[in-house]
């Protein structure tokens, strides 16, 4: 079985900043809509999963806020003409057939990881579709990122790329299990997590390649030859230790829905119905042209599209 789980905020600030001034016949906003649809429906086609999920922050853990108060305290305001689409995207991911799953007090990255382990443990293939930096701590030889960062791509002609341990060793100069000790080294500024001043990516790959383990630099600071980086270790150790608390990813959460429940099912008469609402004609061709023509059931009713 090969299980998609998809980091829900990401792909709704992308898709939000990716297109800009698209509007309906109402003058509402609907770009953010518009391009999260399209690349969720890239994905299906580019991955094929058996089942999939799309995951949403709902809150902060309080083990996170208690470490750090000020944790995620810089992120700028949800801007006015994303507000009303971000709800509007929910209640669509449904009528694609995905599943979309939020928990109180609970990010969307320790939801992915939950599900991840669960699936993994199974023996199922696992595709994260995010650029969260924690969740590379998740790839293993059957989890991977799903990534369509140019960067990441081989060849622009590619589309997209699957990022396997080769790929994150590449791109972090260390192992995915050892990412999460870089990030307690150089902190997170995305997440407002302070590392240690003057420290950054490479300092950091350096000093964990060199002793072996962030464990193994921390019980032998002495070894550390550069005096002025040795004493900020030193003065910092204590944050290093939050720091890796927080990038720690709560991967037991029990899961909200079973993993045998996430099966895609388009709810295609909803489906076209919105897509109608929301005035996206070329994609509406498209699904229509998908669509079964006979009768499907219709599932959970859902709010009022704008």
């Amino acid at each position: 079985m090969k299980l998609l789980l998809v980091d829900g905020p990401y792909y709704v600030y992308r898709s939000f900043f990716a297109i800009r001034s698209l509007t309906n016949s109402r003058g509402e906003p609907t770009n953010a809509i518009y391009g999260f649809i399209k690349t969720i429906r890239k994905m299906l086609k580019d991955l094929k999963p058996d089942r999939a999920a799309v995951l949403w922050d709902q809150g902060l853990p309080k083990r996170r806020t208690e470490l750090q108060p000020d944790y995620k305290a810089t992120r700028a305001e949800m801007p006015d003409d994303m507000r009303p689409q971000f709800g509007v995207i929910r209640e669509l991911v449904p009528l694609l057939g995905i599943a979309s799953i939020a928990v109180p007090d609970t990010e969307a990255d320790d939801l992915m990881a939950s599900y991840t382990v669960a699936a993994r443990a199974l023996g199922n293939e696992v595709l994260l579709a995010t650029n969260d930096k924690d969740l590379f701590q998740l790839v293993d030889d059957g989890c991977r990122i799903y990534s369509t960062n140019k960067t990441d791509l081989a060849d622009p002609k590619d589309g997209f790329a699957l990022l396997g341990e080769d790929k994150v060793r590449e791109k972090w100069g260390v192992p995915p299990r050892q990412v999460g000790e870089v990030l307690a080294l150089t902190g997170d500024t995305v997440d407002n997590i302070p590392g240690i001043d003057g420290l950054g990516p490479k300092t950091a790959v350096s000093l964990i390649t060199a002793h072996g383990s962030l464990d193994a630099l921390l019980a032998n600071l002495d070894a550390v030859k550069n005096e002025r980086m040795r004493e900020k270790l030193r003065a910092g150790v204590q944050r290093i230790h939050d720091n890796r608390e927080m990038v720690r990813l709560d991967d037991d959460l029990p899961l909200p829905v079973p993993l045998e429940d996430l099966r895609i099912a388009p709810r295609w008469p909803e489906l076209v119905a919105a897509l109608e609402k929301c005035e996206f004609k070329g994609l509406l061709a498209e699904v229509k042209a998908e669509a079964p023509t006979q009768a499907t059931t219709p599932g959970p009713a859902q709010g009022e599209l704008f």
